[in-house]
């Protein structure tokens, strides 16, 4: 009797671990996203690898600081997935940088658990009939902003209304063909001040909160590196979208007139340095013939400087001085941003890339200077072009902003337009995970040595010449500046 009950038992212990075997993987993903864990772990990482923490927390917001993350520490534990998103990208924006963010990937996830996810997006209870009716009733007070605009070739169309329950404007989807958008969730909130519209937030592919500069024109809305958005015009109930062509990444090179060529770089991405090299070397005659190049670079994100390298000759007067910096050599910076597949490159870059890697190996712990300040030295100062007019905005980042640096030190150069980004303190991205498997972070690992004597987080390189918002062709304010003064 006893051998039969153990007997019995045995088999009932088998069928429940193997129970718990098939469970498993549900439970812990389960377990995983739960939202107090992984803002517990979000902040961790960022603490003990984002290189500008110690700079962002100091002696005089600690304790704003910590009222801050407790706050939202409480919050994340009766939180769901959706405001969990929202939470960490909250918790992140104290940091004020472009380079650190979180995103969703759904390729980790299943069907059910990204569909959850993006159903739970905040809505409103405005829709395209409540809009037109509103729009119609109220034609001779609508603000600015009020109707409808249109992203790119069939991407978004979002109504934007006045809620006068929050004091503040809402962008809601009304039609879209972007996967995981549905109708009536909130893409944007806008609060306007006195005249001054200033963006609450925007919400990427993703739903995530993000945080872009904000332009606002007659007809259009600038959004950082998410674009450009476009006013529907408004006939009698009916709304027409303006045609829209995808704007191209790949650099372009015009003539102007006799005297003026056009380079545009929008940009730097690795794989556009041949791109730039082949226009280069294309339109080389013309270039050594020109008296003034205007070179392009609004809304360029970055990439890598040895994209561009190639047009230094061509804005070179004297030597060009570039910043060092210290890498924060963590066991996960190293894992993660350093020590990664590097096989697209050329044999001598990933042979320079290994070399980097070994010296943060042996360091590990440090704020270690990888990169020694330097000295860019050309043999000849071309005698054309004679001017060279470069064309920044907001959009302008990260490499595009070592453009800047390097392009200001010449005698030939003028910036012109709008300041940087100023993403350029704290730079090379690492990616890491915390305990949810959809969730990736991003941050920074590069601190630059210009902190000390020229910061420029969210301030940005100011341009020689400002070129006000509502100036409809920039580059012909530039062609024809050299006429008027």
């Amino acid at each position: 009797m006893i051998n039969r009950l153990y007997n019995i038992n045995r088999t009932k212990v088998k069928r429940i671990l193997i129970l718990i075997l098939i469970l498993l993987p549900f439970l812990s993903s389960a377990q995983s996203c739960n939202c107090s864990d992984n803002f517990k772990s979000l902040v961790d990482k960022i603490k003990n690898n984002y290189v500008g923490y110690k700079d962002k927390v100091n002696a005089s917001n600690q304790k704003q600081f910590t009222v801050f993350t407790d706050s939202l520490k409480e919050i994340a534990k009766l939180s769901s997935k959706m405001n969990c998103y929202d939470i960490c990208a909250e918790w992140l924006s104290f940091f004020k940088d472009e380079h650190i963010g979180l995103s969703f990937t759904p390729g980790k996830a299943t069907k059910e658990e990204v569909n959850d996810f993006f159903s739970t997006t905040e809505k409103t209870s405005w829709n395209e009939k409540t809009l037109d009716a509103y729009l119609l009733r109220n034609q001779k007070n609508l603000d600015n902003i009020e109707g409808y605009w249109t992203y790119a070739p069939d991407t978004y169309k979002i109504g934007i209304v006045k809620d006068s329950i929050r004091n503040e404007f809402v962008g809601f989807i009304v039609r879209t063909n972007v996967p995981n958008w549905e109708n009536q969730q909130v893409k944007l909130r806008i609060k306007k001040i006195k005249d001054k519209y200033h963006l609450i937030y925007f919400r990427g592919i993703d739903h995530g909160k993000k945080f872009p500069w904000l332009v606002v024109k007659k007809d259009s809305l600038e959004l950082g590196y998410f674009g450009v958005w476009y006013k529907s015009k408004f006939f009698t109930n009916k709304y027409e979208p303006r045609t829209l062509v995808k704007k191209s990444l790949s650099p372009s090179f015009k003539v102007l007139d006799k005297e003026t060529n056009l380079l545009v770089m929008p940009s730097f991405a690795f794989k556009y340095k041949k791109e730039v090299d082949s226009l280069l070397e294309k339109n080389k005659e013309l270039l050594k013939t020109s008296k003034h190049l205007i070179i392009d670079i609004r809304n360029n994100s970055g990439g890598l400087t040895s994209t561009f390298e190639q047009v230094l000759p061509y804005i070179y007067t004297n030597p060009i001085y570039t910043d060092g910096g210290v890498v924060w050599a963590t066991p996960d910076n190293i894992k993660n941003g350093y020590d990664t597949d590097i096989s697209g490159f050329p044999e001598q870059t990933q042979k320079k890339f290994r070399e980097e890697t070994e010296k943060l190996k042996a360091h590990v712990g440090e704020f270690y200077p990888l990169y020694e300040g330097d000295t860019i030295e050309f043999s000849q100062v071309l005698k054309n072009p004679q001017r060279v007019s470069v064309l920044m905005n907001r959009g302008s980042a990260s490499a595009a902003e070592h453009f800047i640096l390097r392009a200001e030190q010449s005698k030939k150069v003028t910036l012109f337009g709008q300041n940087s980004a100023g993403a350029i303190d704290y730079t090379e991205i690492v990616s890491g995970k915390i305990p949810c498997s959809y969730f990736t972070v991003q941050y920074p690992a590069f601190r630059s040595d210009r902190i000390e004597k020229r910061p420029l987080n969210n301030i940005g390189i100011t341009p020689d010449i400002v070129i006000p918002h509502h100036t409809p062709d920039w580059v012909e304010f530039v062609r024809t500046y050299k006429t008027a003064n």
